[in-house]
């Protein structure tokens, strides 16, 4: 099992604390044994401060020792494939045979995002096009050199499954990262069609399969559903009101009305909380559905005490 952190922010707290925290959390995993820690990339969004992947990764990296690091991804269409090799090359020159790349192919939330970024929608469609010029950086195949890339092994690439995700990771012979939403028979419909394309390459000589999804694990139910009320409710404001707001405590979680209610339904859909036990079932019948090779877990709630409690009874499953 790995671990996915957006770095998200606490009522009551500023970004900088949810960053140093991050960091302080990845230090913690990697004593309970997780395998890979990644960090994300959201623009403009006051609930969440990790707006620069890389960098994050590399405080990340500057933190532990032996656990991977990596990101969920960098979202491509919003970068040069240059700059994005050049981060990736000084994250591997700096922590050799730990790092992972992991690309996505989302733009921007918004207009307004978008146009920050210099990025239109449209800039998706180049996706597999810009994956290729980056890999060529570490390979030596531009005229403009991608120092310090060049040279070096390009980190295992992992591409994330929205849109077309799944079959460019087929194609690209990378490593699926799927979230199970729209149910597991349709992530096991992907991802077997993933399996069936795929199309080896030097990194991934065989395909390989990481099923993304938020768990929370307490002493009882009612109190694992309780972890996962603030970030949920964070996501039901950000579909209404088009703002991810930091994380409230559970107890200060609104009671939703009907509108609320069937967002907050929808977003808690195919999560899994419970004790120990009713976890381990879980995990055992999405791994069996999805034929998953790993499982990224991500999970946040307003108190980090609670949040490493969780993760401290989800490693002892594994």
């Amino acid at each position: 099992m790995s671990v996915l952190d957006r770095a998200s922010v606490r009522q009551g707290h500023d970004p900088a604390a949810a960053l140093r925290d991050t960091v302080t959390f990845a230090r913690d995993v990697e004593r309970l044994g997780y395998r890979r820690f990644w960090v994300a990339e959201h623009h403009g969004v006051p609930g969440i401060a990790g707006a620069a992947p890389t960098v994050l990764a590399a405080a990340v990296g500057a933190a532990t020792s032996t656990i991977r690091i990596g990101t969920g991804g960098v979202m491509l269409p919003n970068h040069r494939p240059l700059v994005v090799a050049e981060q990736f090359g000084t994250l591997a020159s700096l922590h050799p045979g730990r790092v992972d790349m992991g690309l996505g192919r989302s733009v921007g939330f918004t207009g307004a995002v978008r146009t920050a970024l210099g990025a239109d929608k449209t800039a998706a469609d180049r996706f597999a096009d810009d994956v290729g010029e980056l890999l060529g950086y570490f390979d030596g195949d531009h005229r403009v050199r991608g120092v310090p890339a060049e040279g070096l092994q390009a980190p295992p690439l992992f591409v994330l499954a929205t849109g077309a995700g799944a079959d460019l990771a087929a194609e690209l012979g990378a490593s699926l990262v799927i979230a199970p939403l729209g149910g597991l028979d349709r992530v096991a419909e992907r991802v077997g069609r993933y399996r069936e394309t795929f199309q080896p390459s030097a990194q991934w000589p065989e395909s390989h399969v990481v099923v993304s999804t938020a768990v929370a694990v307490a002493d009882t139910r009612e109190r694992a559903r309780a972890l996962l009320l603030p970030e949920a409710w964070a996501m039901v404001r950000s579909r209404i009101d088009g703002v991810f707001p930091p994380l409230l405590p559970p107890d200060r979680v609104p009671t939703p009305d009907d509108r609320e209610r069937r967002y907050l339904d929808d977003v808690l859909h195919g999560q899994l909380h419970g004790t120990e036990s009713d976890v381990a079932h879980a995990l055992a019948e999405l791994t069996e559905h999805t034929g998953a090779d790993e499982l990224l877990i991500t999970m946040s709630t307003h108190d980090r005490a609670d949040m490493l409690d969780s993760y401290t009874r989800l490693a002892r499953l594994g």
